[in-house]
């Protein structure tokens, strides 16, 4: 992902600002979305039996209004020749940072 000076300085200086930050950069397609603390542990879901033609993404805790809700499993259309990679958080600094589910 590219990252413009300017989008840049604008995800650090909300960084700083010490709350949730969803900031769009140079790319309106990229979102970046910032919690200030780790998410709570993953509530495990019973997994539905496999269904022909879609991938499950299990479910996770997204950032909202300051605060961490679970979001519920759910099916994905599956796209022949590719493989699905669930959403899932990474630590940056002193912040935790969204990485959207995707096809890879």
């Amino acid at each position: 992902m590219k990252v413009s000076v300017r989008s840049l300085a604008i995800r650090l200086a909300l960084a700083a600002a010490g709350s949730m930050a969803v900031v769009a950069s140079a790319s309106a397609a990229d979102v970046v979305v910032l919690a200030p603390d780790a998410p709570p542990p993953v509530r495990y879901e019973a997994v539905p039996a496999p269904r022909a033609g879609y991938a499950w993404d299990r479910g996770h805790w997204s950032w909202e209004d300051g605060r961490y809700v679970w979001e519920r499993g759910h099916w994905e259309i599956a796209r022949v020749g590719h493989r699905w990679v669930g959403g899932h958080w990474v630590p940056r600094g002193p912040h935790w940072v969204w990485i959207p589910g995707h096809w890879a």
